[in-house]
């Protein structure tokens, strides 16, 4: 029975991510957003409970990114789909503004290469090369949900340039050859207190900023692997 635990949570994080979709496609972005951070709470203990039990299996490995294809790639991509909905098209732009949106989902396709990558690099075994997919999601609904940047997307020109380079710069970290550390391995600090540390810091956050927050949880969690790896290079 207990083999059959970290596929179930697995299952949790697919229908989490489900919901979420269905969150971003009719408006509701702090639904979506809560939805996906549940399936970021999903993924990181699917794994966790597989390696305590010791039940860890090559099925558990495939559902675990055909998930997170979902619920960190098709969910933030939808949600970023529909800000763009929002953006104050001209009307010589009433030909093309239908299809603009559906550049979204690049944000999806990237986030498949990720996984597909991930699932065949020796090299990410303790830790990561390039922005994981959890990341990147909580990055971007961070952004879909913050009062202060809705001007971002919403003003004339430059809200496209804003949703254009979203789209741009979380593909690229999906995909770039950045280090970046693993809270489910740590090599240097104690993992009970790594867990702990990065839900204190992301709380406070929240508190702080609202979901903003999570975006700038995700800043904090690239610019720390950064000089992560220039320390050890040093």
């Amino acid at each position: 029975m207990k083999r059959h635990i970290p596929n179930t949570i697995t299952a949790l994080n697919l229908i989490s991510g489900c919901i979420a979709v269905q969150y971003a496609i009719y408006g509701d972005p702090v639904a979506c957003a809560i939805c996906i951070f549940c399936s970021a709470i999903f993924d990181f203990f699917d794994g966790f409970v597989a390696r305590l039990l010791h039940v860890s299996s090559e099925i558990g490995k495939e559902l675990d990114s055909l998930a997170d294809v979902i619920s960190f790639g098709f969910a933030p991509a939808a949600l970023v789909f529909t800000l763009f909905k929002d953006y104050p098209y001209s009307e010589s732009m009433f030909c093309i503004a239908p299809y603009i949106p559906y550049t979204a989902f690049i944000i999806a396709a990237f986030s498949a290469v990720r996984l597909a990558k991930f699932n065949l690099d020796t090299r990410q075994h303790h830790s990561f090369i390039g922005m994981p997919t959890p990341a990147n999601a909580l990055l971007i609904v961070g952004i879909a949900n913050s009062p202060l940047l809705q001007a971002a997307w919403t003003t004339p020109v430059w809200g496209l340039i804003f949703l254009f380079a979203l789209i741009a710069l979380t593909s690229y970290l999906l995909v770039c050859e950045l280090p970046m550390f693993s809270l489910k391995t740590p090599s240097k600090f104690p993992l009970v207190f790594a867990i702990l540390s990065a839900i204190l810091t992301i709380t406070m956050l929240c508190l702080g900023f609202g979901l903003l927050g999570l975006t700038i949880s995700m800043i904090g969690y690239i610019l720390s692997s950064i000089i992560m790896a220039k320390c050890c290079q040093a």
